[in-house]
């Protein structure tokens, strides 16, 4: 099922003789991956688990479109690095759930990739050992296992796409994506999103603009073509019809926050002036919150606040949360790790997430 490593000495006699090698000069190795087909006829999706993705996705596209009133609440640990734990989370979540669905359309923030303004941890796909040793095809597998233990549980999934080939793997398992601030800009990244089968939010680039994530909006709402792989890993060419059910998710920038009713209202008119619809999400983490998980609580009573005084356009809101308060170096030794707390953005523990939801 895999191919062992190409050693580039293995490439280089592939050259034939008295040519200078000029191909692959920097690559160290590569290996075949298990294709999207082969990952899910291990790891299958029932029916209930598909009707749940599927309920979920048209919830949160009536949302959007207005016809339902409740609120889109994307909450769960910053990044996933223990499935343990993360699916300890999850079954508390889903046991809330049930006591504020009337109100609140809860999806588990479920992400496995994370971009990096320079270095660092990449996310349970990329190294799921956390020692460096990019076990990818083990990273795909337990990050599709653990989207089927949560959706076992009711509770629908979502997740940041990065890198385009991933969704083959796992997008039929998530009722909700995001792409992310240092991404809204890549063409890539729009026409990936454009072919995507669920909602998608588009935030603000890391530097305050809510331009990049209208123009990211225009763009995956029209057809495009592009290279990809299909479910069998081969590569080919994408095309995709467009995805109307896109919206912008505010997170600050640079110069501070954006979550107030002035930047809201300033947000839906440039969505209105591009003839977008005009709901919208708030993160109510990062810039927003300065990146203090203490400081998530605030943000959260403002949304509530803006809504309750009617016309916000505000349809959902971000929480960055795990069992424990905060966040921890990954260090050299992952086996000394604090159970449930993250090792990227810092989180809420769960009881300040819990009593945010109840009081919503």
């Amino acid at each position: 099922m895999f191919l062992p490593f190409l050693k580039m000495t293995d490439l280089e006699i592939r050259q034939p003789a008295g040519i200078v090698p000029v191909d692959n000069l920097r690559v160290a190795g590569v290996t075949r991956l298990i294709s999207p087909a082969q990952i899910k006829s291990q790891f299958p999706a029932s029916t209930n688990q598909l009707q749940l993705v599927s309920d979920a996705r048209a919830a949160a596209r009536a949302i959007l479109s207005g016809e339902n009133e409740r609120m889109l609440v994307i909450v769960g640990p910053c990044s996933i690095h223990d499935p343990v734990s993360a699916l300890d989370y999850a079954k508390r979540l889903a046991d809330l759930n049930s006591e504020v669905s009337d109100r609140l359309l809860i999806v588990m923030r479920v992400y496995f990739e994370k971009p990096r303004t320079t270095v660092g941890w990449k996310g349970l796909i990329n190294d799921p050992h956390l020692d460096e040793s990019f076990d990818i095809s083990s990273g795909l597998t337990l990050a599709r296992k653990l989207l089927l233990d949560i959706l076992d549980l009711g509770l629908p999934t979502a997740t940041e796409f990065l890198d385009p080939i991933v969704p083959q793997y796992i997008a039929d398992l998530i009722s909700w994506a995001a792409i992310g601030a240092r991404t809204t800009e890549s063409q890539t990244h729009r026409e990936m999103a454009s072919g995507l089968s669920m909602p998608v939010g588009f935030k603000n680039a890391t530097d305050g603009s809510v331009q990049t994530a209208i123009d990211a909006m225009g763009s995956s709402r029209t057809a495009h073509s592009f290279l990809g792989i299909d479910q069998d890993g081969a590569t080919s060419i994408i095309k995709t019809a467009g995805n109307p059910d896109n919206h912008v998710v505010l997170r600050g920038g640079r110069n501070g926050p954006n979550f107030s009713a002035n930047d809201v209202h300033a947000a839906r008119e440039a969505l209105r002036k591009a003839g977008l619809h005009t709901a919208l999400m708030v993160d109510c983490s990062h810039a927003n919150s300065g990146k203090d998980p203490k400081r998530q609580p605030d943000v959260w009573r403002s949304l509530l606040d803006q809504r309750a005084a009617g016309g916000s356009g505000i349809i959902g809101a971000m929480l960055e949360s795990h069992l424990h308060f905060g966040a921890q170096p990954l260090g050299v030794d992952p086996s000394s790790l604090q159970y449930g707390v993250s090792i990227t953005d810092a989180c809420m523990d769960w009881e300040t997430t819990a009593a945010l939801l109840r009081n919503s």
